[in-house]
């Protein structure tokens, strides 16, 4: 039997989604020793992120900023409601309301990630300039793309 022939457009390294999904592979890769050190996976790091943005919100606000389902966040939120960093309550006007807060312990570790930031863009070896141009590039592709799915 042969091969059929190759396409250009079905070439692993033409696709964008392949040049999308090895270098967010990548990222994690990149964030993990770090998030090791303060005791966060990637998946956790980010729900920090939103919390730090703004204490006090629900778990559907959370889930809307990640664009994930609400129930996958919640093995995820119970973790860091067990290490102390939040804690979840039922909203007093309706049940169903899951709300989100940050403890001491999580505030200090906003403290400890600060210094990320500069990390990943070491490691990158972009100037900030092309990191942001290309964070808004990616960006507008993920809006595109939401409002077409």
């Amino acid at each position: 039997m042969t091969q059929p022939k190759s396409c250009a457009a079905l070439q692993l390294d033409n696709q964008l989604c392949f040049a999308l999904h090895s270098t967010s592979l990548l990222m994690t890769k990149a964030y993990k020793p770090l998030l090791q050190g303060i005791g966060l996976t990637y998946p956790q790091y980010l729900a920090m992120l939103v919390l730090w943005e703004g204490d006090g919100i629900t778990v559907g606000d959370i889930s809307a900023r990640l664009l994930t389902d609400p129930g996958s966040l919640t093995p995820l939120l119970k973790r860091l409601e067990g290490e102390g960093l939040i804690t979840r309550t039922r909203s007093s006007a309706d049940e169903r309301v899951v709300e989100l807060r940050l403890t001491d312990k999580g505030r200090a570790l906003q403290l400890e990630a600060e210094r990320f930031p500069g990390c990943i863009l070491e490691a990158s070896g972009q100037t900030m300039e092309q990191i942001s141009a290309l964070k808004d590039q990616i960006v507008a592709l993920r809006n595109q793309l939401q409002q077409s799915v």
